[in-house]
């Protein structure tokens, strides 16, 4: 018989996270412990779930409406002994801790939850560098720490200060490092206002940018659909896609949109299943994409990590996002380790 613990714990960031939402201090999340003493006495898989406020299209009025509606998930898996996949596609922060839950007790309580080479310690996953939102000054300074750190492709949140001094700051890196030694990507959070979109876009454009991601607010599928007609840099949807839980839904976005790529966040874009389904979906029409994680502890950074290597591995060329492990002063042990721009796990 399966049962399924739940413990609540609240993670603290060692510096405010900024984005688009606001500014998160703490990070409240549900840690589910899956176990069945008859099948495998003493094996444990354990998985995260975990929702951003004001982004996720699972945060719920009160901690207290969501512990049920995930206790009650947890009581269906018990009995039926699988995940209700199509029953959960609301509720991809649920769905995601529950896959990660039984994908390592799948495994005898390893957390390699997949047999790829990077869950051998075999290849490390690129990863971007990640530059949060701030002044000019901190902004740089992060950057130089990163290109210090050895990363070569640097995502820059923007949005946050005006945006000719951002631009100034995106020409500043350039003037310094050509495409060849820094990959660019840039990311709006929605920032830009339709009527300014496509002047920011050609602005930044003339400094070799990978990509932008979510130039404009979601929910504008004409006018982004426009954007990613016209647009001289590529563009890729990220917050657009939460929300979008139902297969026909996934297809007439991309369909109508028609964007450069799509970067999936298991814990909001439909857990490990959902993700899968987007990514698929996405390759048919000849969108690219890629794997982020979303201000999770290890243990959620974890799952996306081996996820993403059975998804795309192996070796995996386009940078992935998943340097977030560093964030809390009390995160979670798990063997992942960043040298140079590469994750590992360590199975030693």
């Amino acid at each position: 018989m399966y049962k399924i613990d739940i413990e609540e714990k609240t993670l603290h960031f060692k510096q405010p996270a900024g984005t688009s939402r606001g500014v998160y201090t703490t990070r409240h999340s549900y840690y589910l412990t899956l176990s069945n003493e008859e099948e495998k006495p003493g094996v444990k898989g354990i998985g995260e779930c975990a929702t951003l406020p004001d982004l996720s299209c699972d945060t719920m009025s009160s901690d207290a409406e969501y512990e049920k509606t995930l206790r009650a998930f947890c009581q269906m898996f018990e009995q039926m002994g699988s995940i209700p996949y199509e029953m959960m596609r609301p509720y991809p922060s649920m769905l995601f801790g529950l896959e990660s839950a039984l994908a390592q007790y799948q495994t005898g309580g390893s957390s390699a939850l997949f047999d790829t080479p990077f869950g051998r310690g075999e290849e490390g996953i690129t990863i971007n560098g990640l530059v949060w939102m701030g002044t000019f000054e901190e902004m740089y300074a992060r950057l130089e720490e990163k290109l210090k750190q050895g990363f070569h492709c640097v995502k820059l949140k923007i949005g946050a200060i005006d945006f000719e001094k951002e631009l100034d700051l995106v020409k500043h890196i350039r003037e310094a490092f050509t495409k060849e030694q820094i990959e660019l990507r840039v990311d709006a959070n929605g920032g830009f206002t339709p009527e300014y979109a496509m002047a920011r876009l050609e602005a930044l454009a003339k400094y070799d940018i990978h990509s932008i991601e979510q130039p404009i607010k979601q929910h504008q599928w004409p006018k982004m659909a426009e954007l990613c007609r016209n647009s001289p840099l590529p563009i890729a949807l990220d917050e657009e896609l939460i929300g979008v839980n139902m297969k026909g839904m996934k297809e007439a976005l991309l369909d109508t949109i028609r964007p450069a790529y799509i970067i999936l966040k298991p814990s909001l874009h439909g857990g490990m299943f959902g993700s899968k389904e987007w990514i698929d979906l996405a390759k048919e029409r000849g969108i690219g994409s890629w794997i982020t994680s979303a201000l999770e502890s290890n243990v959620g950074l974890n799952a996306i990590a081996h996820f993403c290597a059975k998804t795309y591995g192996p070796a995996i060329t386009m940078p992935q996002g998943l340097g977030t492990g560093q964030l809390f002063t009390d995160n979670i042990e798990m063997p992942l380790e960043i040298k140079g721009d590469k994750l590992w796990y360590n199975t030693k």
